[in-house]
């Protein structure tokens, strides 16, 4: 019998180090496809199924839910079908990764040693590949039959009797470079080496990746290429706006690994209930609020503001029939505009070895909002936000709040933000000094809306009333600026209809 072939933990985010295996798939001595779900496991960023790049009998899993592991490490290891039993998808998998120290090669029948070899080795082993019907396997993305039933079955003897045959030579690699293969190698198709989120945003997008040239070494497909692709693409019918959704319910945290009562606290003298580890999407905020803290100068101002005006406009368009935004949408349209008129706020510091700073500015927007998961909070970004109206705002936050709900949100949809929105209301307080999302440089929170006794036209009155709080960094600009682009908001607020031409 063939010797394992051992899978090493892909880079699933395009930089991310390391990921928590939250459950198996698949068990020792089951039988799986190319592209079957093999596990499930937990970044920074999400949760990703990871799909097996080869056919054969699981003969280990290096790993056990709940451990976290580093990019790189051996996640599966899987021996190949013998000669005289077919994989269950493609066959042509046994063919497919050029033999590295992790990932020894698959010895030869005697049919395929006695068939003349092509010139170019890899072109015919991907045209096979397609033959069997695995199309452009790409780990992390799957393709059409590959998500097969694991089968438990015993491992079966090989009656091949070529191992010694000689193997067709391959060409050294460098260390860097054979770990790079080893992490996401694409069997046959060595030119479009790519991450399991960046093809997942491509298969949401409609990209043919088969079309793609990638921009990275060795032809690697990288994020950016997909996005490129997908502004070149045909517009699509505007998303309809889904139903409001319900304040989020607080994650629970699972109780932990100690059982109660085992140990004491020396400092309290109390009994330890728990303990829970520090990781995933808790960890990567951690880590972000700690760093912001320790490198933002922050400072803190906040206005309370009269959206009745507001709220009676939805109030007005909802009896006329149309299709509403919500509240968020339109406070998200007064501060694109705002953020137009003090770009200040929508940019980034960057600090060189030297320590030289910098002060870089876009050419855009990608409005950021905090949500709430149960997974922990997450800042998924609108991108290119100054561009839309408040209907498409709306679409676009409902679609993105959905898929940081489900964990499916990609990296690019999460960590690109140039400016955050806080809707902090939603649990029922009126304001917040919020923590400034690192490396964006300010944040804006919006309360509860509540009846307060407000003074109109010199008369005592009950009104609407939320408060507005902007946190930011004092390197990039001063209380002016601040200020003055929180009133700009507030004025949008008590008076909508300026802005609101495009609703």
């Amino acid at each position: 019998m063939s010797e394992p072939r051992v899978f090493l933990l892909p880079d699933l985010g395009e930089g991310l180090t390391e990921a928590e295996l939250v459950s198996w798939h698949v068990a020792v001595g089951d039988e799986i496809s190319v592209d079957q779900p093999i596990a499930e496991v937990e970044t920074a960023k999400s949760a990703v199924e990871v799909p097996s790049p080869y056919a054969g009998i699981v003969a280990e899993l290096h790993g056990q839910p709940g451990e976290t592991l580093d990019v790189g490490r051996p996640l599966i290891s899987v021996t190949p079908l013998s000669s005289g039993v077919p994989a269950p998808v493609a066959a042509a998998d046994d063919a497919a990764p050029a033999p590295s120290p992790a990932q020894p090669e698959v010895e030869p029948t005697e049919t395929e040693l006695a068939e003349p070899k092509p010139a170019n080795l890899e072109a015919e082993a991907y045209r096979e590949e397609e033959k069997a019907g695995s199309g452009n396997v790409l780990i992390g993305y799957g393709t059409p039959g590959g998500h097969g039933v694991a089968r438990r079955t015993r491992a079966r003897k090989s009656s091949v009797a070529v191992a010694d045959r000689a193997q067709p030579a391959v060409a050294e690699l460098s260390k860097e470079d054979e770990l790079a293969l080893l992490r996401t190698r694409v069997p046959g198709k060595l030119g479009a080496v790519i991450s399991p989120l960046v093809r997942r945003m491509a298969r949401e997008h409609g990209v043919d990746l088969g079309e793609l040239s990638g921009s990275g070494d060795s032809g690697l497909i990288m994020r950016r290429d997909v996005e490129a692709a997908m502004r070149t693409a045909a517009p699509t019918a505007e998303p309809q706006a889904e139903p409001v959704q319900a304040a989020p319910e607080r994650p629970s945290l699972e109780p932990a690994e100690t059982p109660a009562g085992s140990t004491t606290d020396s400092r309290t003298g109390l009994s330890i209930s728990a303990r829970t580890p520090v990781r995933g999407v808790r960890k990567a905020v951690a880590t972000n609020m700690v760093r912001s803290r320790s490198e933002i100068p922050e400072a803190t101002v906040w206005v309370d503001v009269d959206a009745t005006a507001l709220i009676e406009l939805r109030e007005g368009l909802k009896a006329n029939g149309a299709e509403v935004p919500g509240l968020l949408a339109f406070i998200a349209r007064f501060v694109t505009a705002g953020l137009k008129k003090y770009p200040e706020l929508n940019t980034r510091i960057e600090t060189a070895e030297d320590g030289s700073q910098e002060i870089v500015s876009f050419d855009g927007i990608n409005l950021g909002f905090a949500a709430q998961t149960d997974r922990g909070l997450v800042v998924p970004s609108v991108r290119g936000a100054e561009k839309l109206s408040a209907r498409e705002l709306d679409a676009e936050i409902r679609r993105l709040t959905q898929v940081a709900r489900e964990g499916k949100a990609t990296p690019t949809e999460l960590g690109s933000g140039t400016f955050t929105l806080n809707n902090y209301g939603v649990f029922g307080v009126d304001g917040s000094a919020a923590i400034i999302n690192h490396p964006e440089v300010a944040i804006l929170g919006v309360g509860r809306i509540i009846d307060k006794p407000w003074v109109v036209d010199g008369e005592l009155a009950v009104r609407k009333v939320t408060e507005l709080t902007l946190t930011f960094d004092h390197r990039v600009c001063d209380g002016g600026t601040a200020g003055g682009f929180l009133r700009f908001v507030a004025d949008a607020i008590e008076n909508p209809t300026s802005l609101l031409a495009d609703i």
